[in-house]
C-alpha cells in the first residue's frame, strides 16, 4: 500500500455523508476491507524523468483499457537534485541546495517534501512556487513548514515500527496547479559540497497530490460507531454516559438547536453531539488506509493542532484539502491512516478524521509521545500570525464538550498522561490542560501562536456546553 506506483487511474468520487445530532453509539467496530498491496516500483533517479505516481488501487496491466472506479486522486513523486556544486550554484541557489527547476506536471493541489528516514531531521528551509492551472503567472515563493518528528505514531507502536514511515514536511495547499518549482536550503551553506550535503536527509522528493473530484452533495445518516460503513455490529446495552448523551441529544434534535437545555445541565456533563461530516462525506478512499482500527482505553485530553496547509482555501474546498492530507499521510508519509481524529475548517465545520468511530477512543498519530488516551483536532489552516475565526473556537468547544464529556472529563480541568517518548522521557507522567495545544506535548510552534491563544476561550465555552 505504501509503495510508489507507476500508473494513474480514472476516478470517480464517494457520496457525501453528514452526521446530524444523533444518539450515542455502541462499541465494537468492525474492520473495513482494504485494497491488496500494490506492486513496488523503484523511484526514478533522474529529476527530469516522468514522475512516479501512487494511485489508490493496484497497478493496471499494460495496454489495459482504463476502467471507471471509485478511487479518487493520485500523487506525483519527483526526486530532488542538487541545484549547485558547492562553489558554483545554479541560479544563485547557494551551495548544498537541492530542488527541482520549474516544470510542467499533471494537475495537483497540495505539495509536501518527504525523505527516506523518518528519524532524520531536515535542518533547513523548504520553499515552493507553483503555477495555477490555465494561468501563465507563477506564485511567489511559499514556505513549507518542517514537521520533522513532532507528528506521528508513538514509539513502540505497530504503526511506528511498520518500516513504511518517511520523514515529511507539513503539506501545503496551493490550489489547482500544473507547474511547480522547489528549493530546499540547508541551514549551513559553505563551499564544501560534501559537508553541506550532510545537512539534508537522503531521498528528498516533492509530493504533488491531486485530491480527485469533489464528493457528491447527497447526505444521509452516519453509520453507527460499531459499524464499518454498513456492516452490522453486535448489539449491547448502552453505557451510562451513552444513555445520558442520547437523552440530551434527542432533546436537541427535536428542537434543532446546539444549546443545552437548562434541565440537561447535570451530571455526567456531556455536551450535545455536534454535527460531524463523516469520512464518506469528505470523500475518504478507504483503500488507502490500513485494515482495522486501533483503540486506546479512554480520551482524557484533546490536543489542538493547525494543519499548516495555509489559509488559501475556501470552506467548499475543505473536503479536497482533507482528501489531500489523507493521501499525503498514508501514501507519502507512510502512516496507517489520517493522522488526526478530527478536523475543523475555518467556517467551523467538523470532520471525522482517523477511522474507527467518532464516539470511540481511536488512537491517532498527531502528538508524538501522547497519542494514547488522547484525541487530536486539526484546524485546517496556519495560525501563527493569523487569528482563527470565532467559528473555529466554537467548533473546538462543541466537539470537546461532547467527546471529553463521554469520558467524564472537565474541559477546564487538568489531566495526566504517560509519555511514550519524545519531548518527555518514556514513562514520565505529564499533566496537561484537558484541552491542550500540540506545543504542550512536543517542541513545536503548532498550533500557531494565534490559535494557541484562543484555547482558554475554548475551554470555558466547552465547559458551558457541558452544563458546568
Amino acid at each position: 500500500m505504501r509503495a510508489y506506483l507507476a500508473t494513474s487511474i480514472a476516478v470517480t468520487c464517494a457520496t457525501a455523508l453528514a452526521l446530524p445530532f444523533s444518539l450515542a453509539t455502541p462499541a465494537g467496530a468492525l474492520p473495513l476491507a482494504a485494497a491488496a498491496a500494490p506492486t513496488a516500483v523503484p523511484p526514478a533517479a533522474d529529476p527530469a524523468a516522468d514522475p512516479v505516481v501512487h494511485p489508490s488501487a493496484r497497478e493496471a496491466a499494460p495496454d489495459a483499457v482504463p476502467q471507471e472506479t471509485d478511487v479518487a486522486g493520485s500523487t506525483q513523486s519527483l526526486p530532488l537534485a542538487p541545484l549547485g556544486d558547492g562553489r558554483r550554484a545554479v541560479g544563485g541557489a547557494g551551495a548544498g541546495v537541492q530542488g527541482l527547476a520549474r516544470r510542467d506536471v499533471r494537475p495537483f493541489s497540495l505539495v509536501g517534501v518527504v525523505w527516506d528516514d523518518a528519524h532524520a531531521h531536515l535542518h533547513g528551509t523548504v520553499q515552493v512556487r507553483t503555477r495555477a492551472t490555465g494561468n501563465a503567472q507563477w506564485s511567489a515563493w511559499q514556505d513549507v513548514e518542517i514537521h520533522n518528528d513532532d507528528h506521528g505514531a508513538d514509539p513502540g507502536t505497530v504503526e511506528a515500527a511498520s518500516g513504511a514511515l518517511r520523514g515529511a514536511t507539513a503539506p501545503l495547499w496551493v490550489g489547482d496547479s500544473d507547474g511547480v518549482e522547489v528549493r530546499v536550503r540547508p541551514d549551513r551553506q559553505d563551499d564544501i559540497a560534501a559537508a553541506v550535503a550532510e545537512a539534508l536527509p537522503e531521498g528528498l522528493r516533492i509530493e504533488l497530490v491531486d485530491p480527485g473530484p469533489e464528493p457528491a452533495a447527497a447526505r444521509g445518516p452516519e453509520p453507527r460507531a460499531g459499524q464499518a460503513h454498513g456492516a452490522r455490529a453486535a448489539h449491547r446495552a448502552p453505557t451510562v454516559e451513552e444513555a445520558a448523551a442520547a437523552s440530551v441529544n434527542a432533546q436537541l434534535a427535536s428542537v434543532g438547536t446546539a444549546v443545552i437545555p437548562a434541565a440537561a445541565a447535570a451530571k455526567p456533563y456531556i455536551g450535545p453531539r455536534p454535527r460531524i461530516i463523516t469520512r464518506k462525506g469528505w470523500g475518504a478512499d478507504e483503500r488507502l488506509r490500513e485494515k482495522g482500527f486501533v483503540y486506546t482505553k479512554a480520551v482524557k485530553a484533546a490536543f489542538v493542532h493547525h494543519s499548516a496547509t495555509g489559509n488559501n482555501y475556501t470552506c467548499k474546498q475543505a473536503p479536497s484539502v482533507l482528501r489531500s492530507i489523507y493521501r499525503y499521510h498514508t501514501q507519502s508519509s507512510g502512516w496507517r491512516d489520517f493522522g488526526y481524529n478530527f478536523a475543523v475548517d475555518k467556517c467551523g465545520n467538523i470532520y471525522e478524521g482517523r477511522a474507527g468511530g467518532v464516539a470511540k477512543p481511536v488512537r491517532g498519530a498527531h502528538t508524538l509521545g501522547f497519542n494514547t488516551n488522547s484525541m487530536g483536532i486539526a484546524v485546517l489552516g496556519t495560525y501563527g500570525s493569523t487569528t482563527p475565526p470565532a467559528a473555529v473556537v466554537t467548533a473546538v468547544a462543541k466537539l470537546t464538550a461532547w467527546k471529553l464529556g463521554l469520558h467524564g472529563v472537565n474541559p477546564k480541568g487538568k489531566t495526566t498522561l504517560v509519555s511514550a517518548g519524545g519531548k518527555y522521557k518514556k514513562g514520565k507522567k505529564v499533566t496537561f490542560n484537558s484541552i491542550a495545544g500540540h506545543r504542550d506535548g512536543y517542541t513545536t510552534a503548532c498550533p500557531g501562536a494565534r490559535l494557541y491563544g484562543k484555547l482558554g476561550t475554548a475551554r470555558t465555552a466547552s465547559a458551558k456546553y457541558q452544563g458546568r
